[in-house]
């Protein structure tokens, strides 16, 4: 295919498929070096796959690193960019910027170390370095390569005081605790659940929703250690142990706690949740979706088939300021920065 003459801020002009698509939706993404005008490119030094993303190909290789690591590469060299072909998400990356074109406006300048806080499902990404330095048994995946960021990506500088696989694993997920302060500040000191509370997004929004005004909050985990990490963090008044698979347990789990809850902030990254979520919501609540795990079509018509009367939201990883926002929030609770710090 012939190179674009000019280039479009949503990265139009790296798409190599037939069929006029955005970047995301492409099955091959343009990764030459050389940029378009508005373009960024990016020395990577590290990959951090989403959650959903690694889980489904530890799965499938039966936690065989070496057939994961494989299947990565292969991804990345058949489509250009790091979409998981079964769940469709992707992850996000850190490195150092080593060419602004002329007419970029993300603000950034060479030699500036950044996250990028777009998903690696739209980034052209290339991978020179074979995965070498990685086993295959974890999300953040070191390596070398470049990536190139179009006129409407997002990156963040960052920051000095932190080290970087800890502003990397907050970045992965900045955009779950922005939403849940915007939601729970339209309440009055509601009750807040977050399912997978004990995770990387469930402990920020906690956090969050707490800052926001929430009047009860229940984290929701799967097992006791995970509980035990919970309480010791003191970010949640009540945490339940449930199975977010099996809606009845989930609902009369939530309910013991205190609820249902008038917001509901689903962050597991494991299929079939969607009943448990709604059921443990009260009329006239919302729920959040921030798992790539979610079947949006199970979620609306579960809703349909409770005659559940509650507002839907799916995160989108995106609220101004989100990066800023988290990062301050893991600067300032230590139950939150204790819980990532135990991650890494």
């Amino acid at each position: 295919m012939a190179r674009a003459s000019t280039s479009d801020p949503t990265g139009l002009h790296r798409v190599l498929d037939d069929a006029l698509v955005l970047p995301q939706a492409a099955q091959r993404l343009d990764t030459r070096e050389e940029l378009w005008p508005d373009e960024v490119r990016i020395r990577v030094e590290k990959l951090n796959l989403d959650a959903a993303s690694f889980r489904q190909l530890e799965r499938k290789h039966a936690g065989n690193g070496d057939q994961v690591r494989a299947e990565v590469l292969d991804i990345l060299r058949t489509r250009g960019k790091m979409q998981n072909p079964e769940t469709g998400s992707g992850g996000m990356l850190v490195g150092t910027v080593e060419e602004v074109g002329p007419e970029s406006t993300l603000g950034l300048s060479v030699g500036d170390r950044v996250a990028t806080l777009v998903s690696l499902t739209l980034t052209p990404l290339v991978i020179q370095d074979g995965l070498s330095s990685w086993d295959g048994h974890g999300e953040q995946v070191p390596c070398d390569g470049y990536a190139v960021l179009f006129g409407r990506s997002i990156a963040a500088v960052i920051p000095d005081d932190l080290p970087a696989d800890l502003s990397l694993s907050v970045m992965d997920v900045c955009g779950a605790p922005a939403l849940t302060a915007r939601v729970v500040a339209d309440y009055a000191e509601p009750t807040v659940a977050v399912i997978g509370g004990g995770g990387k997004s469930g402990s920020l929004s906690l956090a969050a929703a707490r800052q926001a005004g929430a009047g009860r909050l229940i984290g929701v985990v799967p097992h006791q250690a995970e509980a035990d990490l919970l309480r010791a963090a003191g970010l949640a008044d009540e945490v339940v142990i449930a199975d977010a698979r099996d809606p009845i347990a989930l609902r009369d789990a939530v309910q013991k706690a205190g609820g249902p809850a008038d917001v509901t902030v689903v962050c597991v990254d494991v299929p079939g949740c969607e009943g448990g979520a709604i059921l443990a919501t009260a009329e006239q609540g919302t729920v959040i979706f921030f798992s790539m795990a979610t079947s949006f079509s199970a979620a609306a018509l579960g809703a349909e088939g409770l005659a559940a009367d509650v507002k839907m939201i799916v995160g989108n990883g995106y609220v101004p300021g989100h990066a800023a926002y988290a990062m301050e929030l893991l600067r300032s609770n230590d139950g939150v920065r204790g819980l990532f710090e135990g991650r890494l």
